[in-house]
């Protein structure tokens, strides 16, 4: 049975919203800076360094965009499938005030220049105390976030002991319980490791330490990016074609996978990286690939609900059913599209992840290419198709014919610009391009002279980009103040009439968080112990790019 949401959660889905949507028009700024600078044709104005604005698009679109959209979004969820009592709101909204805190402090430390450390914020690179303070607040923001949905999820299950839990809350639940387990990395990495050696209470960092407890967390991110997407995908977007939920079992069953094999994988980020012993790497690697079998069946269990659904429509022959799909509801198109990219996106991840063609790729802006495909194309679009329902949802407003004119603009433009620029990162990363540098002509050697034509469709792809989130952020206030008010729909879907019964085993939660506790510690306690016995002399910070100690 679906809930109704109340005014002060609708609130605070909104205020995730905000910030969400602010943060997609600064951090889309600072990548069209980016892209004009790399072409070669665009300085900076006042004296801004790049490096800042690489830091500011990194930090801004990939943690605080995302983190903040998908609890908003899982909020939603929430309240709609098991509730929230009063007690709960209310710590649901101290973990949004943490959050933004800290969120806010780290900006501003970027933003005056004082953390040029980049997305990834390397060691021995060195940023202000604040800055690590302020991300460490977010995380914690975040597990407030969690332990309110586990507390949900909980009293839900104790109210009804012998019924299946929502689909959409199960999920939710997966996906916090792997970020919960995956920021532990990032967490002991700044409380161990980064406050205290940038307060000067320690001289020098241990590097592939810190390396590795990011990757601990780094790669799990991804699928903590991945997996609202895929909510939407099993469990909303059948609604809105008009069709049911193909197997709530796969569905079920892919999320435990993803949770067991989305951790123990980082070191196939590291495979370049000194110091950790090959055999970890090439064990991380094959768990990498297992990763691989969760995507596919997402992929099964969402054509198969597409043809089921065109044939009950009455479509035949082999393809006919594709005639049913709304093409025309950006609610539908905007996510498609995002499932459409995650295939050349995720073939690109099975060459970054493979142990001899990782050493090819990994320093060039192929990564960042494989990067733009994954996170910026399949999952923001479908967080577009997302918002264009749930914002009029939230508010009290309706999704007019206009507005959804303009989100299939909006989606075309994002489409265009981002493949015309994520090919020619591709492109260049395959002829040498570097990531992570600004523009350089690098003493005018021929292979750089090569990549002038792929940098300069960068900058077109990006401003294309610029310029459908000037749209997207236009459609997001419009919806807000300006559309007609009424009754939007919370499109969830239900199961097919004649699914088998989802077995009791998938929630056996117990089970589950023990297995994902082993592959982790198989994973990852010989390797880190290694590093720490056999670590080479720490290093002295650095400010980058200047490079004063």
């Amino acid at each position: 049975m679906e809930l109704r949401l109340s005014k002060n959660e609708r609130r605070l889905v909104m205020s995730y919203m905000y910030v969400a949507f602010i943060s997609l028009f600064i951090g889309g700024l600072m990548g069209l800076l980016q892209v004009l600078v790399r072409s070669g044709n665009f300085e900076l104005p006042w004296g801004i360094n790049y490096y800042t604005i690489l830091t500011v698009h990194g930090v801004i679109l990939g943690l605080v965009l995302t983190t903040f959209f998908i609890i908003g979004f899982q909020n939603a969820l929430m309240g709609k499938t098991v509730g929230y009592s009063k007690k709960q709101l209310n710590w649901a909204w101290i973990g949004f005030a943490v959050m933004t805190i800290g969120m806010i402090i780290a900006a501003i430390t970027i933003l005056v220049g004082k953390a040029n450390v980049l997305y990834t914020f390397y060691a021995p690179l060195q940023a202000h105390p604040a800055f690590y303070i302020g991300i460490t607040l977010v995380v914690v923001g975040s597990w407030i976030n969690a332990f309110v949905n586990f507390r949900q999820f909980y009293m839900w299950k104790k109210k009804h002991p012998d019924e299946k839990s929502p689909l959409l809350a199960f999920m939710v639940v997966i996906n916090m319980l792997m970020w919960l387990i995956a920021t532990l990395g990032v967490a002991t990495a700044m409380l161990v490791q980064f406050i205290p050696w940038s307060l000067g209470y320690k001289n020098t960092i241990n590097v592939l330490l810190s390396r590795t407890l990011f990757w601990y967390f780094g790669h799990p991110l991804v699928y903590f990016w991945l997996l609202p997407a895929y909510m939407a995908w099993y469990a909303i977007i059948p609604k809105i074609i008009g069709g049911k939920i193909f197997s709530d079992t796969l569905a079920r069953f892919s999320f435990i996978l993803f949770l067991f094999f989305s951790i123990p994988v980082g070191l196939h980020h590291q495979l370049t990286e000194p110091g950790l012993d090959s055999t970890w790497k090439f064990i991380q690697v094959i768990l990498t690939f297992m990763v691989v079998i969760p995507s596919l069946m997402t992929a099964f269990s969402m054509f198969a609900t597409f043809e089921i659904t065109g044939r009950k429509k009455g479509y035949g022959g082999l393809f006919g059913w594709l005639k049913h799909l709304p093409w025309s509801d950006v609610r539908f198109l905007a996510p498609f599209i995002g499932m459409l990219a995650f295939i050349p996106g995720g073939a690109g991840g099975i060459v970054n992840a493979s142990y001899q063609i990782n050493t090819l790729v990994h320093n060039t802006i192929w990564v960042t290419g494989h990067f733009h495909l994954t996170a910026a194309t399949t999952v923001v679009l479908t967080f577009f198709g997302i918002a264009y329902w749930l914002i009029p949802h939230l508010t009290g407003r309706k999704l007019t014919k206009s507005v959804n004119r303009l989100g299939i603009i909006q989606t075309i433009l994002w489409t265009v610009g981002m493949l015309i620029m994520s090919i020619s990162m591709h492109i260049q990363g395959l002829i040498g391009g570097p990531r992570r540098s600004a523009y350089s002509d690098y003493g005018g050697t021929a292979q750089a002279t090569e990549w002038g034509a792929y940098q300069m469709a960068q900058a077109v792809g990006g401003t294309i980009l610029f310029i459908a989130i000037v749209l997207m952020v236009y459609i997001f206030v419009k919806m807000i103040f300006f559309s007609p008010k009424g009754e939007e729909e919370f499109p969830i879907a239900q199961e097919e009439d004649n699914a088998e019964p989802t077995p009791r085993w998938t929630e056996n939660w117990k089970l589950w968080i023990a297995i994902t506790l082993v592959l982790i510690l198989f994973a990852y306690t010989v390797p880190i112990m290694d590093v720490i016995q056999n670590a080479p002399p720490g290093s002295a910070p650095f400010d980058w790019p200047i490079g004063n100690s």
